[in-house]
């Protein structure tokens, strides 16, 4: 067990968009007791952290958390990042700035940039492909200033309990509810900027996780992004919902527990 311990990687989790590090509580001990370092961390605005969205202009604002871990790794300290949903934005700015510290970054049912486009591109195709009832009772309202017009983004309770959790436990969904804050796409940010490079960005080992009844990011819409914007490897979950560390946990930890021995 000992010798285990010691070649254990580091899992650096980043949750979605309007979520927080609590929603990994159920795969971090798994992963743990599989002899791991994990940091389930929260982003800007959310979780417990106690920054408000208005101060947030833009992704990289929005990222800020999980740039300041990535810098303060040793030299020598490289891990594995998991981004889910939304997350996988983060994911590319983290990958973008921070290449050689990263084994490879793993998209969980997460939009996943790419290195030709503008930033806001997969999600744009997202919005083009997905007619707005899909988004059912998520409030999308303006916040900024005339001159820089920003939009949040609220889940309601029915895109949640039908869109996100559909399939996992009604505690879970009861904690989502909750917890769930106040988020952003951070659209007008991204539709202006190009963050993502083959130099940075792509150069990182991608891993996709499809959940085969996802019906926040749905699995036509992730193996599209698997076919035009490549992955190193893509993985499914059979039966999982968008929230696979909540519906499917030991088998999450099992997939990223593969992940972990393939690429070092």
């Amino acid at each position: 067990m000992e010798a285990n311990k010691k070649q254990g990687k580091h899992f650096v989790l980043v949750h979605g968009a309007g979520h927080g590090g609590w929603c990994w509580y159920k795969l971090k001990p798994l992963l743990e007791d599989a002899g791991h370092k994990v940091t389930a961390l929260d982003l800007a605005a959310s979780g417990i952290d106690l920054r408000k969205l208005e101060q947030l202009r833009t992704l990289h604002d929005y990222t800020v958390p999980l740039l300041e871990l990535m810098e303060s790794l040793p030299q020598e300290e490289k891990v594995i990042l998991v981004g889910h949903s939304l997350g996988g934005m983060n994911l590319g700015l983290a990958m973008e700035k921070y290449p050689q510290k990263i084994y490879a970054a793993v998209f969980l049912a997460a939009f996943m940039p790419d290195s030709i486009h503008i930033s806001s591109y997969v999600l744009d195709k997202y919005n083009e492909r997905t007619p707005a009832e899909n988004w059912l009772d998520t409030q999308f309202l303006p916040y900024g200033t005339p001159e820089e017009p920003l939009t949040s983004m609220t889940f309601g309770p029915k895109f949640l309990a039908y869109k996100l959790y559909q399939l996992s436990p009604p505690e879970d969904l009861a904690l989502g509810l909750s917890l769930v804050r106040t988020s952003s796409l951070f659209l007008e940010d991204l539709s202006k900027a190009k963050y993502f490079t083959d130099e940075g960005y792509g150069s990182v080992k991608r891993v996709s996780i499809v959940c085969t009844e996802d019906k926040g990011i749905s699995k036509e819409f992730q193996q599209w992004q698997i076919d035009n914007i490549g992955v190193t490897e893509a993985k499914e979950i059979k039966g999982a919902d968008h929230m696979a560390m909540l519906c499917m946990p030991k088998k999450l930890c099992d997939t990223l527990l593969e992940i972990a021995d393939k690429y070092n």
